[in-house]
């Protein structure tokens, strides 16, 4: 039996924490793929990423919740959502191969600024002019972190942008059906299509791990990735996407120490300054939202 509603704002406040959890999450499923991408192809670290997040689901959540929680009254949109996460996890898994952990995630946290206008084309969760307009600075601030056309531009930085642009989309998909998915349905079929679906690609691109620990990291990735999509499942289930998106900036700070800590990388000057000017735009875009 589901316990009585909370009022709003402990809503609300719940929402924003289960995405702040989320967002350090992320950051070391990230890392761990970051190292895989050395010796193994994208696309089979994106498969056990998806492959690892399904069984570590099926085996947390079918015992409380039984095989019911399998069943889905919108197939369609489940498929798209899953479709949307293989690809904004593909194309980040692949840009850290080439960019650092931290420039690949400031330019992935333009996704909570993307959810405005996706939401309110979407959704009908309308924004104001100066929503739109930080949308606009954010972008500015991605510029910024990308550098195009000078000496420290890499083609890979605008992988980033592309898995921002799909995980802005699947975020408005799982607020679209938050309502009538459980958060725990929704967290399950997130991932069939990368899990499932790449199968008939795998046999292309397998490696054998050839350590014990890259096992480990292969299994962590659904691990990681599956607790911190149920968080995010879990956070828009109980508020508004324009709301706790903008939480997910938690994620920037966990790249900077695990980029650090990992791989002794660290931002440059214009790397601080465009991700100061994302964050501070997608800040401004909630503290709006929220005021309203």
């Amino acid at each position: 039996m589901n316990s009585p509603a909370a009022p709003t704002g402990q809503r609300i406040l719940a929402g924003i924490l289960f995405m702040c959890a989320a967002g350090m999450l992320f950051p070391v499923m990230s890392g761990f793929a970051k190292f895989l991408g050395a010796d193994y192809n994208s696309l089979q670290i994106s498969w056990a990423r998806a492959f690892g997040h399904i069984v570590f689901m099926l085996m947390f959540f079918v015992p409380r919740f039984g095989v019911r929680m399998l069943r889905t009254r919108r197939p369609g949109t489940q498929l798209a959502r899953s479709a949307l996460l293989f690809a904004s996890n593909a194309s980040s898994f692949l840009a850290l191969v080439f960019i650092p952990l931290a420039k690949s995630a400031s330019i992935t946290n333009m996704a909570p600024l993307l959810v405005l206008p996706l939401a309110w084309a979407m959704l009908g969760e309308r924004t104001s002019v100066r929503g739109l307009t930080a949308v606009i600075v954010g972008f500015v601030g991605v510029l910024i972190v990308i550098q195009p056309g000078s000496e420290l531009f890499h083609w890979a930085s605008v992988l980033p942008l592309l898995s921002a642009a799909c995980y802005a989309l699947y975020q408005v998909l799982t607020r679209r059906i938050a309502g009538i998915e459980s958060p725990e349905t929704s967290a399950i079929y997130s991932s069939v299509v990368g899990g499932f679906g790449m199968f008939l690609v795998l046999p292309f691109v397998w490696k054998t791990p050839h350590t014990v620990r890259d096992i480990f990291f292969f299994c962590s990735l659904g691990v990681l990735g599956g607790m911190g999509h149920y968080f995010v499942a879990r956070a828009l289930a109980y508020a508004p996407a324009n709301i706790v998106a903008p939480f997910q900036y938690m994620q920037l700070i966990g790249s900077v120490i695990v980029g650090y800590l990992f791989f002794g990388d660290f931002p440059n000057l214009w790397g601080w300054i465009g991700a100061a000017i994302i964050v501070a735009a997608g800040l401004y875009t909630g503290w709006l939202q929220t005021r309203k």
